[in-house]
């Protein structure tokens, strides 16, 4: 299973690097444009917003007849959009590449999620899911910093251009790789009757609010640690949650599979609201340590279990469901951050947002639990129903 799905895993890498790595080379891009660090931000926002709007509205016609076609699609649009970055002349096409780029991103994220679940069979599922979602936490964690090692040694269009030899590199596994991706199960009705099953919709606020909590506050960790007297320890934390958040997304997949992802969902969000209560009130080294090791497992683990949570029992959903679901915690992490620069300016210590992230991972506690409550009951019907359909059948 991990060799038909890996060329999806270093897609998976691409995208995980190119959502976060400018933000380390702004003020680079700002000079080298002529423009302000703000202006250059735009360019996160212009992405986000072209994830969300191309993920939830052209994976599923995308990945229509050959899986395999849309993903190379994607990724043709997703590294052409960065070659244009690297190349970018001006602030206005930055700005129009990175539309571009963050439309790719959002249908090759769910269309990759959904090819590796087809590709596995129903007992690996959750192994073949969680492999993309380490593929993401990989670029992020080892891929970030090297890009702006990178662009801080040879300049920020290197640093993209990482991004495209990644993207390259998978673009040109999938389309070597042996054999057909199977062609992905499509449920019939459109994207908005799959939104408005009771689980999807409660499933997706709770994506949104693990953005706001988990990846929000990790924006702020260095400033956390500084106002904890913890500044020395300020790049060790962040090292610590990214090896939690690949260890986390790696190891997560067999235990969907063994316990289940409902049962586990509530877990993994109760264990990432112990992790914020441990930061916000022990100031101990040790104990940041073991916190953040504990946030960064739990906030990545959880991707992928909830993938499986809302998608299990219809993968013929599972592209609208997932592209929803990616959308959403993306929309979440940016408010996060929008958030805890609010909270800041308003005189709030640096020190205390942790508290704040935990007042609403409990809120995330309670959607995971009902999330789980209603996929179980809505498995038992369907169960119920095929029980009642191979009696009739016999009958």
């Amino acid at each position: 299973m991990i060799r038909k799905v890996w060329p999806l895993v270093v897609a998976a890498v691409s995208l995980g690097i190119d959502a976060y790595v400018l933000a380390g080379v702004l003020p680079q891009m700002a000079g080298s444009l002529a423009t302000t660090v703000g202006a250059i931000g735009l360019g996160v926002t212009a992405f986000t917003a072209a994830y969300a709007v191309a993920g939830t509205t052209l994976s599923k016609p995308a990945a229509k007849g050959s899986a395999q076609r849309g993903l190379l699609l994607a990724l043709g649009l997703f590294n052409v959009a960065n070659l244009i970055t690297a190349l970018s002349p001006n602030l206005p096409v930055f700005l129009g590449s990175r539309v571009l780029s963050g439309a790719g991103a959002g249908v090759l994220t769910a269309v990759a999620t959904a090819a590796a679940a087809s590709l596995a069979p129903e007992e690996q599922r959750g192994r073949a899911m969680a492999m993309v979602t380490f593929g993401l936490s990989t670029g992020t964690v080892a891929g970030v910093p090297v890009g702006m090692l990178i662009g801080e040694q040879i300049g920020w269009r290197w640093t993209m251009g990482l991004v495209v030899l990644v993207g390259v590199v998978s673009m040109a596994a999938l389309a070597l790789r042996g054999g057909e991706i199977p062609a992905i199960p499509d449920e019939p009705g459109s994207e908005a009757s799959v939104i408005r099953s009771p689980q999807v919709l409660f499933g997706i606020l709770l994506a949104f609010v693990f953005g706001v909590t988990s990846l929000g506050l990790y924006t702020y960790m260095l400033p956390m640690a500084a106002d904890r007297g913890l500044r020395a320890w300020g790049f060790a934390l962040i090292w610590v949650w990214g090896i939690g958040g690949v260890a986390g997304s790696m190891l997560v997949g067999k235990q969907i599979d063994a316990v289940g992802s409902r049962r586990l969902l509530p877990l993994l969000a109760t264990a990432l609201l112990a992790s914020f209560a441990v930061v916000a009130f022990l100031p101990q080294p040790v104990a940041w340590l073991a916190a953040v090791l504990v946030w960064g497992a739990t906030g990545w683990a959880g991707v992928p279990t909830l993938q499986d949570a809302l998608t299990r029992s219809r993968p013929g959903a599972t592209t609208t469901i997932v592209a929803f679901q990616m959308a959403a915690m993306y929309l979440g992490s940016a408010v996060g951050s929008a958030l805890g620069t609010a909270l800041l300016g308003g005189g709030t210590p640096a020190g205390d947002l942790p508290m704040w992230a935990a007042g609403a991972q409990v809120v995330a506690v309670a959607l995971a639990v009902i999330v789980g409550t209603i996929g179980e009951g809505a498995a038992t019907a369907r169960a119920g129903r095929k029980d009642r359909e191979e009696a009739g059948r016999a009958c």
